[in-house]
């Protein structure tokens, strides 16, 4: 390829971010504008007798004031799980639930209002651990009146194929563990932040740091009964999202609303405890998961019982469930499979989506048992793998179809570069290497709404002066997908990237997208962008070759000229600009994208389908302190099969991205809890790894050329973090010969268990 696909192309927005001229949400500064507050609640679970709303009325400065019934209509981002108001209407539900909001002259008079508000709450019983929730209770306690059996269970998703408990009891060998993980955060830097502007013609302006602007604007019309078309939603910069955007938030429902009650604009701004209470994280999980193989070292059945604690509301919880057991479906072969998950409310803040959503902890349960077995058997852990990997163009037992497969060369890759034949098992105490493979997916093929739309459209327009505009409603949240636009056009039209723009993400310029999440960019927009372009070429074509009597198939595209081999044809692109858009201005044409029909008739067997899935190999080097159990991770191989990289700087910094958000999970991050408050909401107290703690990486992209993908490309967001931590959790085996089946493994766990195996 002569243009800029498989190049190392730094994002079109860099120089902005780095010299601090990109503007965020919090950015945005309009005359007249009224700042909002909100009044939280103190308590876990109570209903609310009284609202005295008479002292912070009575304020100077304060504009506006709403409460829970101003707003009654529930939404969700799952049309199927509706159960959240944009304030709590007759009771709360978790500590920091939205009651009261307030819009001011400035946030400090609205957060003087706030204090004003008098609340009568009676409390009921709290149901605090998902343990609590599965058992009956009386329909005043229930946190929603819609749970399961009279008790506290959200969903319960389960999928069986075959009969993996007989086929596990009839293994050579088996292992059964039990693996706890603390809930997690996304740590985005840029805090929750909305401004929104109620207009003289009756619409609505919202300038949101949102992963999803198409749910949005469909949400804060349902909510605010506004017609759809009333409603315009705008993603600016946006700084860091890893899932905990990609909800329609009540914020953004209540800003809008008292924007529209006041007739001004109003801006919301969170502090970094708010970020937290709304932080959407990865679900607390207890999960025991049990694993069969012959004396080959072929895996002969899972099966595996999950609880997960889904917190307070719905929000991606039903997804979740299922994808904690349908992605256990790669990478490795399994004809005898099957999963229950049951996700309980809980009254605490929600959990949601959050990178490599719903597969992260099952794969490092998984991997660990792999590597259990695979002592058992005496046989190298990369070997057991190698043996199970699924093949390409294949399905697996749960109709996921499998197009590409670069699983083996990844496995190839770690395993030369970490000289792992020659020091695994061999390294001094207290030193080790583990190694842990994933598999996640390309994008959803089915849309979160039930419609018969695209999943993306883009289109492209060229106009007299001879640039080309993209217009896609695709929301780069940092993963680069703006610069993926731009390269694929300047790819099929033969030009510099210079020459071409991007209007993204604003649902009035732009047509539809779905948002950005489970790594579905990349794919289908830059399925629909490929599409685009080409038509927008064949149109330059068509009247270049009727014009200049030359046959269209010998026209060619390259460094901004249009030409043929012979070069009877030798012109600019403007001079071609200026041939096609003779009498007629301008042109736009449109491409769009469409999974193809995927998977069975079973109940539920929609969920983990895509288009293509990812594939990818990971080895940790750790050092573990038997005095102390510090484990300082030392250095991680990684090797991920993208299909294609379009920007392989792009692809290196996602996976590095994945490698310290996977360390920190691994060792040091969760969110901690008591009697339901955040003990641990700020950066100093919510242990993120630092510089410090960061492991020397070293990347190998693996490209297996999707035929379904553009260009060959596939997902590398999300599934590079999956076999992070295993590898870690392995390695400390090899390393001090304990096992670790509950994250993070702090030091206090390690020198436990330690001690135990003394």
């Amino acid at each position: 390829m002569s243009g800029p696909i498989g190049k190392r192309t730094p994002y079109i927005e860099a120089v902005q971010k780095v010299t601090g001229q990109a503007q965020f949400a919090e950015d945005f500064h309009f005359s007249n504008m009224l700042y909002v507050k909100f009044l939280r609640s103190p308590h876990t679970h109570a209903k609310i007798q009284n609202i005295n709303l008479s002292k912070a009325k009575k304020l100077a400065g304060v504009c506006a004031i709403s409460i829970g019934r101003d707003l009654p209509i529930p939404f969700g981002v799952l049309p199927i799980s509706p159960d959240e108001t944009a304030m709590a209407v007759n009771k709360v539900r978790y500590i920091g639930e939205i009651v009261a909001a307030v819009a001011a002259e400035s946030e400090k008079i609205a957060h003087e209002a706030c204090s004003l508000i008098e609340v009568d709450y009676e409390p009921i019983r709290d149901f605090l651990e998902p343990d609590d929730s599965l058992i009956d209770c009386s329909p005043d306690e229930q946190i929603h009146s819609h749970s399961k059996n009279g008790t506290n269970v959200h969903k319960v998703a389960e999928l069986y194929f075959n009969d993996p408990k007989k086929a596990i009891q009839n293994s050579d060998i088996s292992c059964t563990r039990t693996f706890k993980f603390a809930g997690v955060t996304h740590g985005f830097t840029e805090p929750h932040a909305t401004v929104a502007q109620w207009n003289d013609d009756e619409t609505l302006k919202v300038i949101t740091a949102t992963q999803v602007p198409h749910y949005l604007q469909k949400y804060l019309s349902k909510v605010l009964e506004i017609p759809l078309h009333k409603i315009r939603v705008i993603k600016p910069v946006v700084g860091g999202g890893f899932g905990g955007k990609s909800d329609p938030f009540p914020h953004e429902i209540i800003t809008s609303y008292l924007s529209i009650k006041t007739h001004r604009p109003v801006k919301c701004v969170f502090t970094r405890e708010e970020v937290f209470i709304s932080n959407h994280g990865r679900h607390p999980t207890k999960m025991t998961l049990s694993v069969g193989a012959d004396k080959q070292g072929k895996i002969t059945g899972l099966d595996t019982d999950i609880v997960i604690d889904g917190g307070s509301y719905g929000s991606f919880g039903v997804v979740t469930s299922y994808y904690n057991g349908v992605l256990l479906q790669g990478p490795y072969r399994i004809n005898e499979f099957g999963f229950t998950t049951t996700r309980t409310y809980t009254n605490k803040p929600q959990c949601g989506a959050m990178r490599g959503h719903g597969a992260v902890n099952p794969r490092y349960a998984m991997e660990v048992i792999i590597d259990e077995l695979s002592h058992s058997l005496k046989m190298d852990p990369c070997d057991f793998r190698e043996k199970n990997f699924l093949p390409a163009n294949t399905l697996t037992v749960g109709q996921l179809r499998i197009t590409s497969n670069g699983v083996l060369d990844c496995l190839k890759a770690v395993r030369e570069k970490s000289a792992w034949d020659e020091r695994y098992g061999n390294m001094p105490d207290g030193r080790g290497l583990g190694i842990a493979c994933g598999f996640f997916i390309s994008g959803s093929a089915l849309p979160i709404n039930w419609n018969r739309y695209p999943q993306t459209v883009v289109h492209t327009k060229l106009d007299f002066d001879g640039r080309v505009v993209i217009f896609s409603g695709a929301s780069d949240i940092g993963q680069g997908s703006d610069t993926m636009l731009v390269q694929i056009t300047a790819e099929e039209l033969g030009i510099t990237m210079d020459r071409v723009q991007v209007e993204v993400a604003d649902t009035k310029l732009t047509p539809v997208d779905l948002g950005s999440y489970s790594s579905r960019v990349t794919f289908m927009v830059g399925n629909a962008a490929k599409s685009s372009s080409i038509k927008l070429r064949d149109e330059l074509i068509k009247t270049i070759s009727k014009e200049k009597n030359i046959k269209p198939e010998s026209i060619q595209f390259e460094n901004n000229r249009i030409f043929t081999e012979d070069k009877s044809l030798n012109m600019s692109w403007d001079e071609g600009v200026e041939i096609c858009l003779a009498g007629r201005g301008s042109i736009v044409t449109m491409g769009y994208y469409i999974s193809p029909q995927l998977g069975g008739k079973f109940k539920g067997s929609g969920a983990g389908l895509s288009p293509s899935y990812s594939f990818g190999a990971f080895i940790s080097e750790v050092s573990v302190d038997k005095k102390t159990g510090a484990v300082k991770v030392e250095k991680v191989w990684g090797a991920h099969d993208c299909g294609k990289a379009l920007n392989p700087l792009a692809v290196e910094g996602q996976i590095e991205g994945s490698i310290h958000m996977g360390l920190g999970q691994a060792i040091s991050e969760e969110l901690v809890y008591e009697n339901g408050q955040f003990l641990n909401s700020n950066f100093i107290d919510y242990k993120i790894p630092s510089t410090l703690d960061t492991p020397d990486m070293d990347v190998t992209i693996i490209e297996s050329d999707d035929k379904e993908g553009p260009y060959g490309a596939k997902e590398a967001g999300e599934g590079p973090i999956h076999p992070v931590l295993p590898a870690i959790g392995n390695a400390i085996f090899d390393a001090v010969r304990v096992r670790m089946y509950e994250l993070p493994i702090t030091p206090d766990k390690v020198l436990r268990a330690i001690k135990e195996k003394i």
